[in-house]
């Protein structure tokens, strides 16, 4: 009998890894940490050391994900943010979003993209997609820096605010239409 080994054999991504690349890049550009496996999942959230955790799940989703990456990039030039940052994509490390739904999320519904601050590996706020659909990414960045402000201590910006201007000059990607991969 064969046994799952997530770091041997783990489920293929539903999108073209090239295709998701440059929505990635918008958020590791501004600090955020990808979490490829379920094992940095755990170690990004199974904790308790009272420090505020920022997890962004990303998505193709044109509609809601073109406005949580700017909506999230936005509010990490906050003065104060979260203490860590880190990303999953949806559709493309099936194994770790299934552990960060399943073990961290597993009261709460499920959707992408989604955005979530953690403390102690609980979630302490929580943007779902009906949330984040239809609102600017300004609109996005305003709630998310409410939250900061009451609930983290870090200090800000997540990057300085010349690196900033000098990432996101140009429109967002908007990726509704991005074919599945195929292998």
């Amino acid at each position: 009998m064969e046994t799952f080994n997530h770091t041997t054999k783990l489920q293929p991504p539903v999108y073209d890894p090239v295709a998701v690349q440059p929505m990635r890049d918008e958020l590791t550009s501004v600090g955020c940490k990808e979490l490829l496996t379920p094992e940095d999942v755990d170690k990004a959230l199974d904790r308790k050391d009272n420090k505020t955790v920022l997890v962004v799940l990303n998505s193709v989703c044109g509609c809601a994900a073109s406005g949580a990456r700017p909506g999230a990039m936005l509010a990490l030039q906050n003065d104060i943010i979260p203490d860590e940052l880190y990303t999953l994509f949806a559709g493309m490390e099936k194994d770790a979003i299934d552990r960060y739904r399943h073990k961290y999320l597993a009261n709460h519904l499920s959707s992408s993209p989604n955005i979530a601050l953690f403390r102690n590996g609980e979630p302490i706020a929580i943007l779902h997609r009906s949330n984040i659909e239809g609102h600017t990414a300004q609109e996005i960045a305003i709630e998310l820096v409410d939250v900061f402000n009451k609930e983290c201590e870090h200090k800000g910006p997540s990057i300085t605010r010349e690196d900033f201007e000098n990432i996101t000059q140009g429109k967002p990607i908007c990726s509704s239409k991005l074919p599945k991969y195929k292998e």
